[in-house]
């Protein structure tokens, strides 16, 4: 491994020294940006730029730590904390670039550069947090931290530095520290494979294409013009085309009439890294879950569950099965009654079959139709993308005084990707928002929300955030505009609420500032969801994107109705990806296993009923193997007591705009969210320990 790290170090310097011959002045990472508001210079930003980038910023950061290292001065906050925090901003500059457009707008190139630089960044932070006498550094701080006269949140960087250092192995033996080397190298490779493999198998390598109309049978007017467009962007014209992507596939799966195109639809989308193919990704994740059973021993932990949960607010996985196990006992039940409820149908109609996965959403439709008569269909013309993006900037500026101003001079990556300035009520800056809105090639699935530069105030002045915002919606055809189902509406409001604890950050310090537990972080985003089916809210932006007359109250009555529809299969099939997900990483030994096998056998366990299925299986749980949920995807319905809590503060209030809640849940929850452990923030912001009644009778478990 060492030797390959080497080769690939040698690569990258005479990629440096080649590329282009440009000069270090020419590349748009070596200088401040100077765009306005100091965005990103997207337009000027080549491929070719971000290998010399990479490397001058692992060469710098090296540089720096070297001067801390070598200063003979007496360990202090001033002279080894304060000059840690800062270093490496170079590197920071273009990591933020790279990986969130590798993420949003990735190519050949770029994935052929994540391939180069991601063992060298894996060596370049193994080097820091295993290097002894920065160890020993830091370590002198933190033992003084409490009688140095140092400020309460430089305490807070110092212990968080410390933990940090201890978790990265800097105690261990030089031997272990090799292994653990090797196994960080190898688990960041594993990782990006995992993910450009999930990519392929979402965005290359299937459509449904169809070219009877008698397969559309079913489908609104809308669903068909969208698969149309999409053939003619594949040179496909008078065909249809329906890809794995949400926006596609889940209209297909609520309205085709054709069982047999359903099912290939839903088996594409649920085999995808499951099909032994050059992008199957079984040994990946058997790999990935050894390796980081090794590590978390290496580090003193029994399991990989146990080595992550520490350090939330969970603190055991055994609370966390707990907990999960608690909301899964009520939840079975009545995903049990909702299948009975769709069987009823199909053996009314004379269907003859089983329900199977494939068929839920199709039957869970025409349940919603039966008893709340309420037609996903009739929802989206209320929904426009520009009429609800303006209603969650309405809901931000009534709780927080914030204000949205589109800026049409700012580059972006994208040519439909929107900006926005974002400032205070009296027209202090705030930050950017991008927004980036539709599917391509290049992007992954989901939504997500990430930052190009984070908030910092040093001495008097803050360095305003540039936040992103990304999703995968239904795109606009040449007759519509973007209308929105209902979960993209919430999921739009879901990550606005990251955005906006983005953009309200405060602190002194990189390591604290916003930095929060796992299992913390989607509170900011699911409170917002709260707001957008609030029929207050709604009438503000719920309008006819014809008409622009009102939703009518009727219509908002029957949403509210149906709060409870198809409430235990989502809360089932997401319980058990979280419950597959601790199995997997509380998993002691290092021995071979099968996945599909050790999946069905966790199923299995729990009474997972056959016509659900988890809902991201092993080979595409991209949450865990690609991304920072590992041992830690049980944190979305953690966060769901304390968001569905605070939200009952508002209501409770009897004003769901309440200023005085606002600006405390701005304050505590929000803004100085770091300044200490996650529940002593909340409870700041609540004055009382959060109650899980509200989220039980939320979704209906009580």
């Amino acid at each position: 491994m060492k030797n390959i790290t080497l080769i690939l170090t040698a690569l990258a310097m005479l990629f440096f020294t080649n590329c282009k011959k440009e000069k270090m002045t020419e590349n748009p990472f070596f200088t401040a940006y100077t765009t306005p508001f100091g965005v990103p210079p997207f337009d000027k930003i080549d491929t070719a730029h971000y290998m010399p980038a990479f490397v001058e910023g692992m060469k710098q950061q090296n540089a720096e730590i070297e001067k801390l290292i070598s200063n003979t001065e007496e360990p202090s906050f001033n002279n080894t904390i304060w000059p840690f925090d800062q270093s490496g901003m170079l590197l920071t500059r273009v990591s933020k670039v790279f990986f969130n457009l590798n993420e949003a707008n990735t190519n050949e190139q770029m994935q052929a550069i994540a391939r180069q630089v991601n063992p060298l960044l894996s060596k370049h932070r193994d080097d820091i947090y295993l290097n002894e006498k920065l160890f020993s550094r830091i370590k002198a701080v933190y033992e003084k931290r409490n009688e140095s006269g140092l400020d309460s949140q430089q305490i807070r960087a110092t212990e968080k530095y410390y933990r940090d250092f201890e978790r990265m192995g800097a105690n261990l033996s030089g031997n272990d520290q090799e292994e653990l080397r090797k196994i960080n190298s190898e688990l960041s490779m594993l990782s990006l494979t995992f993910g450009e493999n999930l990519l392929a198998e979402t965005n290359k390598n299937f459509k449904l294409v169809i070219e009877d109309t008698a397969d559309l049978a079913g489908l609104p007017v809308a669903v068909i013009d969208g698969a149309s467009e999409t053939a003619r962007e594949d040179g496909m014209d008078g065909k249809w085309v329906f890809t794995l992507s949400k926006p596609s596939m889940i209209p297909f799966l609520q309205y085709a009439d054709n069982r047999a195109l359903r099912e290939k639809i839903y088996k594409a989308y649920y085999m995808r890294g499951n099909n032994g193919n050059e992008n199957d990704n079984n040994a990946i994740v058997e790999k990935m879950v050894k390796l980081r059973a090794k590590k978390a021993q290496l580090l003193g932990y029994k399991s990989y569950a146990d080595y992550i949960i520490d350090d939330n607010m969970a603190k055991t996985p055994g609370n966390v099965y707990d907990f999960l196990m608690k909301l899964w006992n009520p939840a079975l039940p009545m995903a049990k009654k909702e299948t009975a409820a769709m069987q009823k149908i199909i053996d009314r109609e004379g269907g003859n079959f089983k329900l199977q996965s494939w068929d839920w959403w199709y039957y869970a439709e025409k349940v919603r139709k039966e008893k709340y008569d309420l037609d996903d269909s009739e929802l989206r013309p209320y929904f426009s993308l520009d009429n609800v993006r303006d209603g969650m900037f309405m809901v931000a500026g009534r709780l927080y005084g914030v204000t949205f101003t589109k800026r049409t001079d700012l580059p972006v990556y994208e040519k439909d990707v929107e900006a926005f300035e974002v400032k205070e009520a009296d027209g202090k800056p705030v930050g950017i928002l991008y927004l980036d809105y539709y599917p391509r090639a290049g992007k992954g699935a989901g939504a997500w929300c990430t930052d190009f530069r984070s908030a910092i105030t040093i001495g008097e002045k803050r360095t305003d955030p540039v936040v992103s915002l990304v999703c995968n919606f239904t795109k606009p055809t040449a007759e519509l505009p973007a209308l929105l189902n209902w979960d993209e509406v919430t999921t739009l409001f879901h990550e606005f609420g990251h955005a906006l604890h983005g953009l309200f950050t405060q602190g002194n310090y990189y390591r604290t500032a916003g930095s929060v537990p796992n299992d913390y972080v989607e509170l900011p985003s699911q409170i917002m969801e709260n707001w957008a089916g609030e029929p207050e809210v709604m009438k503000a932006y719920a309008m006819h994107y014809k008409t622009r007359e009102v939703m009518p109250a009727e219509l908002i009555q029957k949403i509210q109705k149906s709060g409870l529809f198809n409430q235990g299969f989502e809360t089932v099939e997401y319980l058990a990806a979280s419950l597959l997900d601790l199995d997997y990483h509380t998993r002691q030994d290092t021995l071979d296993f099968v996945v599909g096998t050790f999946e069905q056998e966790s199923m299995k366990k729990i009474g997972l009923i056959d016509e659900i299925i988890p809902r991201y299986r092993s080979t595409y749980f991209a949450h865990i193997f690609n991304g920072g949920y590992a041992a830690g995807y049980y944190v979305y319905i953690w966060a769901a007591v304390l968001d569905a809590d605070a939200y009952q503060a508002f209501k409770e209030s009897g004003d769901v705009y309440n200023p005085e809640l606002a600006a405390r849940f701005r304050k505590y929850c929000l803004a100085e969210s770091g300044n200490d452990e996650g529940m002593v923030q909340y409870k700041k912001f609540r004055g009382q320990d959060p109650s899980v009644d509200p989220l039980l009778k939320r979704r209906g478990l009580k």
